[in-house]
């Protein structure tokens, strides 16, 4: 039996490679054999760092009596859901058919043509009340294929034709919400919090960063993001010793949690309490803050500069394979034994959430160490994840492993996030190499210039296409709106173009940003725990931009903190950039245009703050910076219009 798994380049398919089971990689060949064997396909889908994927693997992966009845009757297929994303989409929404509260691992039952017809989640390796054990269900799933064939075979038709009809549905544009909509959703989050242990809901309880941010940025919820925000810094979802949450508590007052430590997860929670800090600048949030960019920079931060993609729930403590047991030791204790192991795939796309949140968090709290490790991580992408088409485009990598680059497609949640972290990098250090880099990438998702709207019907696009499986069974999507626990790749991509566009004042990413936002019409409104991110973006489209620059003298020593720059720093609104005259002028002359004419007076740093391109008279004295920036005593300055 082939093992073709042992030289994968994700951990998680590695993992399985000594199983028994005749396992194939995500491709075209495994339903090839489906086909001329006749036999249904097992989509095992999963990740490195899943608990519940580890015990699948042990109670039955690898059992060779069960091994030997799947490689007879069925062709096996093994996914990693972080290298191939839009597969774990496209089956997830398959699954939803058959059963609630999906989770890894995800185990979906289809025809060679790789249409859905069973799924289910963990699967015992022993009957329990209202559950059949795994052999059960292989055992069914044989029968029905081979006594009721048309059955299976229609009802995975009726499953693929509603996704079609969804998929559909999700690129009709609609209207975006407007304030009262957004009001609206804001309250409705406010209902569901939990008045005990915050939060919201019962268990298991996740954080839900995406909703806490959309709420942090509007009066009628931000006390409830901060209470939740200060609640979850002190619960056991936190780890005090190294710094980084974990990805969800089994209870509800956020105990018992589950170990797995989320690279996406960390790098919004830095950003939020970051946000907190400039808020309220209570010690809390800025303690919390750090001690997450202490995770990032110490824990998941890899030697070639990019962000491993997780830490494992489980290690080994004292000879003893455990979950969780690790977290339970001391600082001292912790010293004798080894680090769970990190998944140390470098995907693009939350490697951009972390350059985004440790060149913010580094800015803002003036700790130049967490801005150099944004400029590691985006030097490594921008030398490794990008390479030019020969068309002239730019073509994005999905991920990597030791300077290994895996096969799967990129996604719009790439280039999103990888170009919104590239623009917040160059914001927080003055660098407009990264902010062309952003450009590049955002204009490659875009549609060519002057392409009639029939023609192009979606703001944005996948510049090197869907996955080509996918694309040929029929399961791919122009475009997935759907949220979790980190932005979808349409809002990810959305949110970059209308940052771009705060940057340039160039219109079309604007029409981008909003048409984008319009696909989701009343998603938004209707399910607001699930679309927080989009939400948020929403928010920021309905109102005036804000926009502040800072330029101070070339060569300036390090500023005081009172000075326009440190002010700069404690803004907690809107878009915010510390230059130098000469970096002001690069920006500048790259086409920037809120960088234009912005120059120092008499040696002196001057500050320009804009709305919506609009600008109040500059300053130089941080009392003179209009309402909006923490500490300022707003007097009236007058106003000009500029660019």
């Amino acid at each position: 039996m082939p093992n073709r798994l042992a030289d994968a380049i994700s951990p998680y398919l590695r993992s399985h490679a000594g199983n028994p089971v005749d396992w194939h990689g995500w491709g075209a060949e495994a339903f090839a054999e489906a086909r001329a064997r006749d036999l249904p396909v097992l989509v095992s889908i999963g990740y490195s760092t899943c608990h519940w994927c580890h015990v699948m693997a042990r109670e039955s992966f690898s059992d060779p009596v069960l091994a030997d009845y799947l490689n007879e009757h069925f062709v096996s297929v093994k996914v990693d859901r972080e290298e191939h994303p839009d597969v774990d989409a496209a089956y997830l929404a398959a699954a939803s058919a058959f059963v609630g509260g999906l989770g890894w691992p995800l185990n979906v039952f289809v025809t060679p043509g790789g249409r859905a017809f069973y799924a289910g989640t963990y699967f015992p390796p022993q009957p329990m009340t209202g559950h059949p054990s795994f052999r059960q269900v292989l055992e069914a799933v044989t029968d029905a294929w081979t006594t009721r064939r048309a059955e299976v075979t229609e009802s995975a038709d009726l499953v693929a034709a509603a996704l079609a009809t969804a998929a559909a549905e999700a690129t009709t544009a609609g209207a975006r919400p407007d304030a009262v909509a957004l009001n609206a959703a804001a309250a409705a989050l406010v209902a569901q919090e939990d008045p005990v242990f915050g939060g919201f809901g019962g268990a298991p309880k996740f954080p839900v960063a995406p909703a806490l941010g959309f709420l942090l940025e509007r009066a009628k919820g931000r006390d409830l993001a901060l209470r939740t925000l200060k609640r979850l810094g002190a619960s056991p979802l936190r780890d005090p010793i190294e710094g980084g949450f974990f990805r969800y508590a089994v209870n509800r007052d956020w105990s018992e949690p589950h170990y797995e430590r989320m690279l996406y997860d960390n790098a919004q929670l830095l950003d939020l309490y970051t946000q907190a800090w400039k808020l309220t600048g209570e010690p809390w949030a800025r303690a919390v803050a750090l001690g997450i960019a202490r995770f990032l920079t110490g824990v998941l931060a890899l030697p070639g500069g990019g962000l491993a993609s997780a830490q494992d729930s489980e290690s080994t403590v004292d000879g003893r394979r455990v979950e969780g047991g690790y977290y339970a030791l001391d600082e001292e204790a912790r010293k004798l034994q080894a680090r769970p192991a990190l998944d140390d795939k470098v995907l693009t796309g939350w490697n951009g959430l972390g350059i985004a949140a440790l060149a913010r968090a580094g800015f803002a709290f003036d700790e130049p160490a967490l801005q150099a490790a944004a400029m590691r991580a985006a030097d490594m992408l921008l030398d490794q994840h990008l390479a030019d088409q020969r068309t002239g485009g730019v073509e994005l990598v999905r991920a990597s492993i030791s300077g290994r680059v895996s096969g799967a497609r990129s996604t719009l949640e790439d280039y999103g996030m990888f170009a919104r972290g590239l623009l917040e990098l160059a914001l927080a250090t003055g660098e407009v190499r990264y902010a062309l880099a952003a450009r590049r990438l955002v204009d490659a998702t875009l549609p060519p210039a002057q392409t009639p709207p029939a023609q192009s019907p979606l703001p944005f696009r996948v510049p090197n296409g869907s996955d080509p499986v996918l694309a040929a069974q029929g399961l791919e999507s122009a475009v997935d709106p759907s949220e979790g626990a980190y932005p979808s790749g349409l809002t990810s991509i959305a949110g970059a173009a209308w940052l771009l566009h705060l940057l340039t004042a160039d219109p079309r990413y604007l029409a981008a940003a909003e048409s984008g936002m319009d696909l989701l019409g009343g998603q938004l409104t209707s399910r607001p725990l699930a679309f927080g991110a989009a939400l948020r973006l929403s928010a920021a489209l309905a109102a005036p931009a804000l926009q502040l620059v800072v330029v101070s003298p070339d060569g300036s020593p390090a500023t005081s903190p009172d000075g326009l720059p440190a002010a700069a720093r404690r803004r907690a609104t809107g878009l915010v950039a510390a230059v130098t005259e000469a970096q002001a002028k690069a920006f500048s002359d790259a086409g920037f245009d809120l960088f234009r004419d912005r120059t120092t007076r008499a040696g002196l740093a001057v500050a320009y703050l804009c709305r919506d391109f609009v600008c109040s008279l500059p300053v130089t004295d941080p009392a003179d910076l209009p309402p909006g920036v923490p500490g300022s005593t707003g007097r009236p300055t007058g106003t000009t219009m500029g660019a």
